[in-house]
């Protein structure tokens, strides 16, 4: 029987030793992410239109996941096209940056050097309306509401979603 070259035995003992390593490995422990439910995406969606319908202004909802990902979005009537994209851009950047749109707005707009955070990515938008969302300190999702004639009252939609459908 002929005789194997070394550089084969040495690999070969490479992997059964790292093969013995990982099986004596402890097993992995994968995180657990809190998920925003469809019914409650969608619920937060319809409240935030309804609350600015009654102040009579006709917008957008939209409401993302931890990672940005859409999980409900609404048109609401009489809205214009460009809300949907800037409902979802509001709700993308308060999910990823952890912070109202509103606040990060006044930021930018008292501190010039805060400015970069407009141009970190063609999905954030740094216009009030936008809000992280949390539940018992998890934050699950944002939400941002666009088309009413200024942030702080697509803000206010926003919020009184949240109020109405997780304090409950």
């Amino acid at each position: 029987m002929p005789s194997r070259p070394l550089p084969f035995l040495l690999l070969g003992g490479l992997f059964s030793g790292l093969f013995s390593a990982l099986a004596s490995a402890q097993p992995l422990t994968l995180p657990t992410q809190k998920v925003l439910p469809l019914e409650v995406a969608t619920a937060l969606a319809q409240h935030a239109i309804a609350a600015c319908a009654e102040a009579g202004y006709a917008v957008s909802a939209t409401v993302v996941d931890t990672s940005g990902v859409v999980r409900a979005q609404l048109r609401g009537d009489g809205a214009g096209p460009h809300t949907l994209e800037s409902s979802r851009k509001k709700a993308y950047t308060a999910v990823s940056l952890g912070e109202s749109t509103e606040n990060l707005s006044q930021l930018v707009t008292r501190m010039p050097a805060a400015a970069g955070l407009r141009d970190m990515g063609t999905d954030i938008l740094v216009l009030g309306g936008g809000l992280p969302l949390r539940v018992a300190q998890d934050k699950v999702g944002g939400i941002g509401v666009g088309g009413a004639p200024g942030g702080h009252l697509d803000q206010g939609c926003a919020q009184a979603a949240i109020d109405q459908v997780l304090s409950d």
